[in-house]
Formats: structure tokens, sequence, C-alpha cells
């Protein structure tokens, strides 16, 4: 069976057709992320800690690191900083050395400029996933020769020069096309992780049905994992999360072994508290005066004051003990444990001696 091997100092995850769902935690990306963006630009490294943390505790198998911020203020003092080539390489590097300092997670280097690809290589210990390679010749010609230099394995995207097709026929032959390719290079095919594009299913109701049978022709046909970005499928819909849970499971069944993905439930605002706490007292309900936020929030289901494993992460371990790659169900259980609970019988209460 197909197995990517990707670790770090002392730590492995395996990508595989016999293995549990992989998951690739998202969130150290400036993308769209302006706070992130602007405490980055200043040096702050604190919230990146943070995210490879919490991602970690929610369950995350590897870390995505993209280094893709752009620092508009340094723009102004210095025009350089125009150019992603100059910023990304040492951004890159810095991102690695403090997510290691921090967990000893797995990573995925992830930039599209090659000097922000090496220098994380470079920073990264043990074996880290390179994100990405697509069908694109200049690409393929930059990052494939890195691939084989530090002996990773890379994410192949199924687009080339033409863009990125409606066509499944057509991804599936550019995934081809890479695997050949880095074959060349005498890059082996498990060392392969294609991402057929899941495109949103708001604006194309077969794409869930596309990636499906992607999915399984890539296992079938090619013997290569598979990842996406999980979120894509329900991009512009109302409860996207109702949308991913249904999705990943989906997906699993049909051959994918990983997802790129946001494994955290980020904590309820103040603000939410504040406003539920004022819909509670106008119905004439009395609440306890020391009762604690965290009670408050778990009594009314709305969620956790702390950063938690998110709702697909509960779809993802729930698929993985019925597809038999959770044994007797010990990750599930130890996943739906409630913190602090006793695990002994009759609700863990103690018989009182007389």
């Amino acid at each position: 069976m197909t197995r990517t091997v990707v670790e770090s100092k002392t730590k492995t995850a395996i990508i595989g057709f016999d293995e549990p769902f992989c998951v690739i935690g998202e969130r150290i990306n400036p993308t769209g992320r302006k706070i992130l963006n602007a405490e980055l630009e200043a040096g702050d490294f604190s919230r990146v800690e943070a995210d490879a943390m919490s991602q970690t505790a929610a369950g995350a198998n590897i870390l995505d690191i993209n280094s893709g911020a752009v620092f508009s203020n340094k723009m102004a003092e210095d025009p350089r900083y125009a150019d992603n080539n100059f910023v990304e390489p040492t951004l890159m590097e810095e991102l690695v050395k403090r997510v290691q300092a921090v967990v000893d997670t797995p990573l995925c280097i992830d930039s599209s400029v090659p000097g922000a690809l090496e220098n994380g290589l470079a920073a990264a210990e043990g074996r880290p996933l390179l994100n990405s390679v697509t069908g694109e010749e200049d690409r393929l010609e930059l990052v494939l020769p890195l691939v084989k230099k530090y002996n990773v394995p890379v994410v192949a995207i199924s687009n080339d020069d033409t863009g990125i097709s409606e066509d499944p026929d057509v991804r599936f032959a550019v995934a081809k096309k890479i695997v050949e390719r880095a074959a060349d290079f005498g890059i082996p095919a498990h060392d392969i992780v294609v991402d057929p594009l899941v495109m949103p299913v708001g604006a194309m109701g077969s794409a869930g049905l596309q990636v499906f049978t992607l999915v399984r022709r890539l296992r079938d046909e090619l013997g290569v994992n598979t990842t996406c970005g999980a979120s894509n499928i329900s991009f512009g819909l109302p409860n996207r999360h109702g949308i991913n849970n249904a999705f990943l499971p989906m997906a699993m069944v049909a051959g994918m072994t990983s997802a790129i993905m946001n494994p955290v439930s980020l904590p309820v605002s103040q603000k939410k508290i504040a406003e539920k706490k004022l819909a509670i007292a106008a119905t004439g309900i009395i609440l306890p005066q020391d009762m604690d936020d965290e009670a408050f929030v778990s009594l009314f289901g709305l969620g956790s004051t702390q950063f938690r494993a998110g709702k697909e992460m509960e779809a993802i371990r729930a698929a993985n003990f019925l597809t038999d790659n959770d044994p007797s169900g010990g990750s599930w259980i130890k996943f739906n444990k409630i913190p602090g609970a006793d695990a002994g019988g009759r609700g863990g209460r103690k018989r009182r001696r007389s």
C-alpha cells in the first residue's frame, strides 16, 4: 500500500490508504488574516506559536506553514518589500524555527517562492512535506529538483499552464504528467500527494462527485495519496461546517487520505456570551452568580471559551473508526472523553465506605 512518510525530529506522520486520515493544519497562513499579517510585519510570532500549539492539541498530524505575507508598511520604507522573493525566504526560515521551538509536529513547507521553499526545507528538522508543485513547466523545473535534493514528499496540484480545468479528466491528466515527470527525477509515486482541486459545490453541483471519482482514479491508476483544501467545497454557503462534515467522510471512503484544513474550533467571543446572557435574562431565567463562562457556554451549547477540536475533526475521527482505521475505537473514545471526567463506571462516582 502507498505510504507517504512525513517526519519531524522525533515524530512521524504517515499518509496512506490503510492509515487514519491525515489532517494538515492550515492556520499558519497570513493570507486573508490581517491581524496575523500585521503581527508578522512587526516581528511578533506569538500568534503563530499559539496556532501551532492549538492545532496540534486539536489533532493535526502535520502543520502547514505558509509565508505569503504582504508587508505594506515596510514597502514604503524599502521597495524591496514589494517583492515576495525578498520577503518570504527570510520569513519562512523564521516561521519554521518558531514553530519547531513550541511543537514537534511534522511540517508542510508552503510557498509559491522557490527561495522560501528551500529556506524552509533547510530549517526543518526531519522530513517535511513540500507544498507545492503544479503541472506548469517552469514550476516543475524549479520544484522537482528541490524535492529530489532534500528527499521530501511533495503536494502536486492538478493545474498547468492552461489554468484550472473544470474537466476532471484534464485534472487527472495533469496529475499523471506530474507523477511521470517526478519519476524522471527519481522521485517515487509514494512521495507524491495529489491535490485534485476541489471546486465549490455551490457554484458547481457536481463538484463533490467529481472529486470522489478523481480520487478513486488517482488511487487505482496512479497509486498516489491525495489531499485537498477541505473548506473549498463549502465556499459561499451557509452552515459550511455541515457541508464539510459530510464531504470529508465521503472523500475518505472514495480514497482521499489527507486534507489541508482548520482542525480547531475557535473560542466563543465575549460579545456572543454577553448577548446570550441578555437573551436568557429576558426570559426570566436566573443563572447562578458563580457560574463561569466555560460552564455557561457548555450548558447552552455555544461551544467553548477555549480552543477545541472542531466539528470536522469529529467527523474524521468517526470515519476513521467506521473504516477500521481506529482499532477498538480508542481514538474516538479519547476524543469524546469529557476533560477531567473519571473513566470509571456509573459516572465515576466513588462508593462511600461505611
